[in-house]
């Protein structure tokens, strides 16, 4: 039975569609549209959960959100994508695969949520990228010392960063003064099932 996938433009849940690309699962796609003024997600959304958020992710009878969590069950799901091994792979894979969420995407929310502030957001703008650019630096550090984030091979961590420092790129300053960062997007946009996820996902403005 394919894995269903409720699918929001210019959203998280691209990366979804890229894990499940990797691990050339078998899934079908719901597509939903963002409000063209107001950017939100369409009321349809919460007829398939009550927090009306994308990605959701049904197989079978089960029913996931939460990007990080989604990862996680089809790493178990199929024993790939996971840490190459039990020590320092393991401790940076489940870093990064929470730090996404839980630490540098907040932070870019906030910029772009100041940023449509007339006026005052300019000014707000200004003190929260001195903020942005101690996660950018950190990850770049990261980055400068092995290929991917948690270590010699691609995880779901590295699927799980793709979107913050994508929407730092569009966002945030994120560019050529930061070399290690910006090659491993190179490196992850190339990728055959990034492009698949790409091409079946539509709209997608930050790859």
């Amino acid at each position: 039975m394919a894995l269903i996938v409720h699918h929001l433009n210019n959203s998280r849940s691209q990366r979804l569609l890229w894990m499940l690309e990797e691990l050339e699962l078998p899934y079908k796609i719901h597509f939903y549209e963002r409000d063209r003024r107001t950017m939100l997600a369409p009321p349809e959304l919460k007829a398939v959960h009550p927090l009306g958020k994308s990605p959701v992710l049904e197989d079978g009878k089960l029913k996931l959100v939460e990007t990080g969590a989604i990862c996680e069950y089809l790493v178990d799901k199929t024993g790939r994508l996971g840490p190459t091994d039990q020590g320092e792979g393991l401790r940076r894979y489940r870093q990064f695969l929470h730090y996404a969420e839980g630490s540098v995407m907040p932070t870019l929310l906030l910029m772009l949520a100041m940023s449509k502030v007339p006026l005052v957001g300019r000014i707000a703008v200004g003190k929260v990228q001195p903020m942005v650019d101690v996660h950018l630096d950190y990850i770049e550090h990261e980055l400068a010392s092995r290929p991917w984030f948690a270590g010699k091979a691609m995880t779901a961590a590295d699927i799980m960063m793709s979107f913050p420092l994508e929407a730092a790129v569009s966002r945030a300053g994120l560019g050529p003064s930061r070399p290690a960062t910006m090659a491993w997007l190179q490196k992850i946009h190339a990728r055959p099932a990034y492009q698949a996820a790409l091409a079946k996902g539509g709209e997608y403005d930050y790859a």
